[in-house]
């Protein structure tokens, strides 16, 4: 099975803008769609709180004609067209869908940040971890989200293996981003945050990036918009993952990155595993 995930930073603008950045999403999705994948995992659609609109729906089936497509858009009382996911899967593919409240505070439940899909023998689901914001001033409310989604997947693990991907804000070691010393206590990077990543791996689960490729460095999922040279110079994070649950991780074949090209923010993330008997 191969499933790709990927925080595309608002899929209107991805599906429909005219700006050149558009343009750079629109040429990361035709990457994508040469994958094949068997899932694919989007996170920070920004949606209207009823979903993709009918032209959005008909662009992605256009694209991805072997798909069934589910959301999980912001709503009331959370802001609308903030935060959101969404699953695209092959249509021979029968899951059950769920959209999981786990306990979280402030709005963080109505944001569309959970999708879980329930297949025979184990679970893939997908998150956009709540940033801890500017100033830290969400950090207190980030790290009890981080224990009520630990939580979760533990609970999922004691049915079903598990498989968890998405965008968790969280560079989790000083080798997962280009410039720890100058990044301490930022959000994404404080010691609260990791703490909390290593709490959720500690429950039964394992980053399969590091599985696969080691201690390498210099390798990243996301590069800062705001900084015009982040990309050129590979001033990066890795805050997007594939995790699964410890005892399937040798079943992990790949678990990399796929190239964006000159796009910054989010690149998209690539995991191949083999579950047959």
């Amino acid at each position: 099975m191969i499933i790709i995930s990927w925080n595309i930073d608002s899929l209107n603008a991805a599906l429909t803008g005219a700006s050149a950045r558009a343009e750079l999403s629109r040429a990361v999705i035709n990457t994508i769609m040469d994958y094949n994948a068997d899932v694919i995992a989007l996170q920070e659609t920004k949606l209207p709180s009823n979903g993709p609109t009918k032209k959005h729906l008909e662009i992605l089936e256009d694209k991805f004609p072997d798909y069934k497509i589910v959301w999980n858009s912001s709503v009331e009382p959370a802001r609308k067209g903030y935060a959101g996911t969404m699953f695209l899967y092959k249509d021979h593919l029968n899951p059950d869908v769920t959209f999981p409240q786990i306990g979280a505070p402030d709005t963080m439940d109505y944001e569309g940040r959970i999708i879980t899909l329930e297949f025979d023998d184990f679970y893939l689901t997908q998150v956009y971890t709540p940033n801890a914001g500017d100033g830290l001033n969400r950090l207190e409310d980030r790290q009890i989200w981080d224990m009520k989604y630990a939580d979760y997947l533990e609970k999922l693990d004691k049915e079903k293996y598990v498989i968890a991907a998405g965008d968790f804000n969280v560079a989790h070691k000083e080798i997962d981003l280009a410039h720890p010393d100058n990044n301490r206590n930022s959000a994404g990077f404080t010691d609260e945050e990791r703490q909390g990543f290593t709490n959720l791996l500690d429950r039964g689960f394992t980053d399969t990036f590091r599985y696969i490729h080691g201690d390498v460095t210099g390798i990243y999922t996301w590069w800062a918009q705001r900084a015009r040279t982040s990309k050129i110079n590979n001033s990066g994070w890795r805050i997007d993952y594939f995790l699964v649950s410890d005892r399937i991780a040798d079943k992990v074949l790949r678990s990399e990155m796929i190239d964006s090209g000159p796009r910054q923010d989010h690149t998209p993330i690539l995991l191949e595993i083999d579950l047959e008997p």
